[in-house]
């Protein structure tokens, strides 16, 4: 029996103010004519608390570029379910969060850049995002809302870790998540500009360690190696269909956000099917889900059901082969397409490729 899943990534829409180059939208951006409509987004968060997600988190894109956020956040409450809104700040002003936080809606993620202002402006593609983001942080406090700072981590704002964490407790979050980037879609365009040292990986492991140490009972950091220097893969979204989907803006049902980039798998929709039906008979969810599929050295690894074979659109994205073994894996004979792509890094070649279109709001 297929255990319910207990998390909807929500992916409003994909349009952003920002042009980050590490962005997890797919490069076939979902246009505004193509979103789900409200009254769509209220019936899959029906569906979801019945087939038993507890958690709801509304993404994009930035899921306030979408006129009727405070409905569909009513909507997810009145359905049971905690909503968590994992936004940029920039698209939110007082009165608008009071009437998401009266709507129901229990938790604010707020990405950041960067701790230095012109390095974070730099890196979102926006001027003067990194001050609109902090007075944004101040207004979340003071709506009582419970506040999680998102800092995707890379080359180039990974020395000013010590800074990110002070400025999570300067703002009042409960939690700090050290995202290291994952390199799929616009992020595996611009890997070469990202990908951090080994130096730098070591320290900010350093740091991480003597701050949890420090700050328990006052900041919660969430941390992972990136795969990029790790010896076993990790599994990815808790395994392939067995804990979490994502409803993206089109209204495709996938097991990651990243999962478009797979070929020969056909997505069902919401407009098509139940997220009960996609859940249980989705051959997309069920192409990767458990260990049946799996060849090589995954094939009776005693951690075969741990990492359930590591990131599949990683061994896409490396090695042309979604079934291979994950190269994260020291035990795959893909694991030194890591240290090639490292020694790239070096030296990138290429010019950074911002996020475009930069998602014009209507």
């Amino acid at each position: 029996m297929i255990a319910p899943p207990i998390g909807l990534l929500a992916e409003l829409t994909h349009r952003c103010p920002l042009r980050c180059p590490y962005c997890s939208n797919p490069l076939n951006l979902a246009l505004q004519r193509d979103e789900l409509s409200t009254a769509d987004w209220a019936r899959v968060f029906r569906e979801a608390a019945e087939l038993g997600v507890l958690q709801l988190h509304l993404s994009g894109g930035e899921p306030a570029a979408r006129r009727d956020l405070v409905e569909l956040v009513a909507h997810a409450a009145e359905a049971g379910l905690y909503t968590n809104l994992i936004t940029s700040g920039l698209m939110l002003d007082e009165a608008r969060l009071a009437a998401l936080a009266e709507a129901g809606l229990d938790h604010v993620q707020l990405s950041v850049q960067d701790s230095a202002p012109a390095s974070a402006d730099r890196i979102a593609g926006f001027p003067g995002a990194h001050g609109r983001k902090l007075a944004f942080a101040a207004l979340v406090r003071a709506a009582g809302l419970p506040l999680t700072l998102n800092a995707v981590v890379h080359r180039q704002n990974l020395d000013r870790l010590k800074d990110l964490i002070a400025l999570a407790l300067a703002l009042g979050a409960g939690r700090l998540e050290v995202a290291h980037v994952q390199y799929y879609g616009w992020a595996l365009s611009n890997r070469d500009h990202l990908l951090p040292t080994r130096a730098q990986l070591d320290a900010a492991t350093a740091i991480t360690e003597r701050a949890r140490q420090k700050l328990a009972g006052r900041l919660v950091i969430d941390y992972v190696v990136p795969d990029y220097y790790a010896s076993e893969p990790k599994p990815c979204m808790g395994g392939w269909g067995r804990q979490v989907l994502v409803v993206n803006p089109r209204g495709r049902v996938l097991p990651c956000h990243a999962a478009e980039s797979l070929p020969d798998l056909v997505f069902d929709t919401v407009q098509d099917h139940t997220l009960s039906h996609i859940w249980t008979h989705s051959d997309a969810f069920n192409r990767y889900r458990g260990t049946a599929w799996m060849t090589g050295p995954c094939r009776g690894c005693p951690k075969a059901e741990q990492d359930w074979g590591g990131c599949r659109c990683q061994a896409h994205a490396l090695t042309a082969r979604p079934d291979a073994t994950d190269p994260a894996c020291a035990l795959s004979q893909d694991h030194n397409l890591l240290a090639l792509a490292l020694r790239a890094a070096a030296a990138p070649a290429t010019p950074v490729r911002y996020r475009e279109p930069a998602g014009r709001i209507l």
